[in-house]
């Protein structure tokens, strides 16, 4: 709708994981590094812990495009809200086992050890990637532990990525899943972006859109955007979206900070205890700065 308006080939805001407008931080980077090196490596598990809206389902994406061959076959789940019937019958679909594999745990790990063995012969990699992982109940958990397991002498045969919310680090800690967390072998978390970060989060996004990142958006609008979405990229873009949208109705470019705040209003956030002026030298150089993105 205001795409025109502000010089834009396509929205830059929007919430699908668009590997496109991925914003490397140097977390970021760090944690792209670790899912690569866990699935090409078959480190056994690895662990990727953030807050909601950090970026973490934009960076699987992102690993799954670039691990996207012939030699490649990842399992990606990303509702694991599931029985335990329904988790094995998704990875026989996803590992073109028989359906014969789907009636009986025995079959199914025969014939899973059989495929992944003959691929990883044939030079290829398996991996199983879970998303919002904090949710798999203890069963599923347990039975991750043992998927795991599949090994030769000298390779793990499915490495699994585990990539979840805070909640994921607490369950790990539980006593009963001692097992589990003595085998994840890589582990890295996703904080928040801090305030130079945001302001090229912002700048790279509409970038990537064809826009003018220095003139959409005054300093003091970027400088409330931080303080309100508290670092948390999926909160920055909700804001801008809805700045841009709000800018365009009343005719305004760039947006201005009292746009901003009544967007917030809106959508009920309030700034976080940190002082503004951490933004204050961030927010005036808002033009495009070198970064990393895919």
């Amino acid at each position: 709708m205001y795409e025109r308006y502000y010089g834009l080939r396509e929205r830059p805001f929007d919430l699908t994981p668009n590997p496109r407008y991925l914003f490397l931080s140097a977390k970021h980077r760090e944690a792209l590094s670790h899912l690569h090196y866990g699935i090409c490596g078959r480190k056994g598990i690895t662990v990727l812990i953030g807050e909601a809206g950090t970026g973490k389902t934009t960076l699987v994406h992102t690993a799954l495009e670039q691990h996207r061959d012939e030699k490649t076959c990842t399992v990606y789940l990303s509702n694991p809200l599931l029985a335990r019937n329904e988790f094995f019958e998704f990875l026989a679909w996803g590992y073109g086992l028989d359906t014969s594999a789907e009636g009986s745990k025995t079959r199914f790990v025969l014939e899973l050890t059989r495929t992944l063995t003959a691929r990883q012969e044939a030079g290829g990699t398996s991996a199983l990637v879970i998303d919002e992982a904090q949710c798999l109940s203890h069963e599923l958990l347990e039975e991750i532990r043992l998927l795991a397991n599949i090994e030769t002498a000298t390779d793990k045969l499915l490495p699994v990525v585990l990539v979840g919310q805070p909640e994921l680090a607490d369950r790990l800690n539980e006593p009963s899943l001692r097992q589990l967390k003595q085998r994840v072998a890589l582990r890295c978390a996703l904080p928040p972006l801090d305030a130079g970060e945001t302001v090229d989060y912002i700048s790279n996004r509409i970038t990537v859109a064809g826009g003018q990142s220095d003139q959409l958006f005054a300093p003091a609008a970027i400088e409330t955007i931080f303080e309100h979405s508290r670092g948390i990229p999926r909160t920055i873009s909700v804001i801008c979206d809805n700045a841009l949208l709000s800018g365009f109705a009343a005719d305004e470019c760039p947006v201005s900070r009292e746009t901003v705040l009544e967007v917030c209003r809106d959508f009920d956030l309030r700034p976080a205890d940190a002082p503004a002026t951490v933004l204050s030298t961030a927010a005036a150089a808002a033009a495009p700065r070198p970064s990393s993105f895919f």
